[in-house]
C-alpha cells in the first residue's frame, strides 16, 4: 500500500477555509475524514464530522479552532450518511451549546432514495433539514452552492464555492487513490457534472487537496469505464457455459490484476537488483 501524504490535524487552506482531520486514520478513511470550517465571521459553516468513536479527540480540535477564530457554527453540512462523516454530529451540537446558546445550529443533508438498500439509519439520530440541488448556503466570507452528486451514496452532496471555484467533493473524489461507489451510472454522471463545474481546486472528503481537478476527474471517469469494459469482457469470455456470481467476477478481475502487478514488481526487482524481500514489497503496494 502506498505511503499516505502526511496531513496536519489542523490546516488553514485559505483565508476562509480551515481543514480539521477527524482523528480516524484508517484503510478506508486514509489520513482521516476531512472536515472543513468555512467562512470568516463569527458564524461559520462546518462540512462533515467524523466517526462516533473518534468524537472526543475531534471535538477537542474543533473546539480549539472555534475558540481561536472566535466563531461558532451556524450550518453543519453533511455530504452523505456514512458513519465517518456524520458519526460525531451530536457531539458537535452538544459542544456548540456550551460555547453559544444564542445561535441554533442547523444540520443539512440530502435524503437517501427509496431504493437505497442499506439498512443503517444513522441520520435518524439527530434532526436535520433537507438540502435542495442548487440551494445556496451563505455566511460571512463564503457562499456555497449545493450540488446533488449521487453515486458514492444516494444522498451524496458536494458544495461549490463559486467565487474561488473550490469544490468540496465529499467522497466522490479522494485526495489519494480512487473512491468506491454504489451506482456506476449515477457516479459517472456525477463525475461529468463535476467536470462541467470547472473547479480550480478540490477539497476532498479524505486525503490532500487536489490542484489539478480536470486531470483527476478525467482519470476517474476513464478508470471506471475501463473497469466496466473489463467486467463485460469477463462475462463474454466466461458466462456462455457458466453462471457467474458477483464474487466470481471479482475473482476473475482481480486475479488477473494481481498476477500482472506481481510480474511488474518482480521485473522491477530484477532491474534494480535490490536486496530485500520482493514479496513483502509487493504485498505493501497492492
Amino acid at each position: 500500500m502506498k505511503k499516505l501524504t502526511h496531513l496536519p490535524l489542523i490546516t488553514r487552506l485559505s483565508k476562509n477555509v480551515i481543514r480539521i482531520l477527524g482523528c480516524n486514520k484508517g484503510f478506508m478513511t486514509l489520513q482521516g475524514t476531512n472536515s472543513y470550517l468555512v467562512g470568516t465571521g463569527n458564524r461559520r459553516i462546518l462540512i462533515d464530522t467524523t466517526e462516533k468513536k473518534n468524537a472526543n479527540d475531534y471535538i477537542k480540535l474543533l473546539h480549539r479552532v472555534l475558540e481561536e477564530e472566535k466563531a461558532t457554527i451556524e450550518h453543519l453540512l453533511i455530504t452523505h450518511w456514512h458513519f465517518d462523516h456524520l458519526g460525531a454530529v451530536n457531539s458537535v451540537l452538544n459542544m456548540l451549546k456550551t460555547i453559544n446558546t444564542e445561535i441554533k445550529s442547523t444540520v443539512w443533508k440530502f435524503s437517501r432514495t427509496p431504493n437505497d438498500k442499506n439498512s443503517r439509519n444513522m441520520e435518524n439520530l439527530f434532526e436535520w433539514k433537507q438540502l435542495r440541488d442548487k440551494q445556496i448556503i451563505e455566511v460571512e466570507g463564503a457562499k456555497l452552492d449545493v450540488e446533488y452528486t449521487p453515486g458514492h451514496a444516494t444522498d451524496h452532496a458536494s458544495f461549490m464555492m463559486e467565487d474561488e471555484k473550490i469544490l468540496f467533493s465529499g467522497d466522490c473524489i479522494l485526495g489519494e487513490g480512487t473512491a468506491v461507489f454504489e451506482d456506476l451510472n449515477a457516479y459517472i454522471a456525477t463525475l461529468k457534472k463535476m467536470l462541467m463545474m470547472k473547479p480550480k481546486v478540490i477539497y476532498p472528503g479524505h486525503g490532500p487537496i487536489i490542484e489539478n481537478p480536470e486531470n483527476i476527474i478525467n482519470f476517474y471517469i476513464e478508470n471506471r469505464l475501463k473497469r466496466e469494459n473489463d467486467i463485460l469482457n469477463i462475462l463474454e469470455q466466461n458466462a456462455k457455459n457458466n453462471t457467474l456470481s458477483e464474487l466470481d467476477i471479482v475473482n476473475h478481475l482481480y486475479t488477473v490484476m494481481i498476477i500482472f502487478s506481481l510480474y511488474l514488481y518482480l521485473l522491477e526487482y530484477k532491474m534494480c537488483n535490490r536486496k530485500f524481500d520482493v514479496f513483502r514489497k509487493f504485498h505493501q503496494r497492492i
